[in-house]
């Protein structure tokens, strides 16, 4: 059904829960993880920078995604599922418009993703990469919701 699934991580408990979801529903299709790790340098525009030279953050930076993407396909591999992986940064988008980007140069079927699961006014005032990749996605996206999300509005 899906041959190609993309799945964003950041190291986070969220994400880690939406890359669970992916290898167990990749595991049952046969289907082939794209593993993502965005370094989102605009986070260099932020104070940041004044603790370290930005050149350094980002070469940092892009040195722990790797890692977390070997884990990623290493854990993938070790449950019988094929994973490939990307890392991408451009300081010039969003978190979310490098997913949407990706989802389309590397042909996925779909996009499989942790989320917080915030509502009401934290949703609201906090944003969330994952409701925009939703709202703009040109192929189905499955949400995972971290295991102690909020349930009330």
């Amino acid at each position: 059904m899906y041959e190609r699934i993309l799945v964003p991580i950041d190291g986070g408990v969220t994400a880690r829960r939406g890359l669970d979801e992916a290898i167990a529903l990749a595991s049952r299709l046969g289907s082939t993880l794209h593993l993502l790790n965005v370094v989102d340098a605009r986070l260099l525009i932020a104070e940041v920078s004044v603790f370290a030279a930005p050149d350094q953050l980002l070469d940092d930076w892009r040195a722990s995604g790797e890692k977390l993407l070997a884990e990623a396909v290493a854990l993938a591999s070790s449950r019988g599922v094929k994973a490939e992986s990307a890392l991408r940064c451009d300081p010039g988008l969003r978190v979310c418009d490098l997913i949407l980007k990706e989802a389309c140069s590397a042909a996925v079927g779909l996009i499989v993703m942790g989320t917080h699961g915030r509502r009401g006014l934290s949703r609201l005032t906090l944003g969330s990469d994952a409701e925009l990749v939703l709202r703009e996605s040109p192929v189905p996206v499955l949400l995972v919701r971290r295991a102690d999300a909020e349930t009330s509005a």
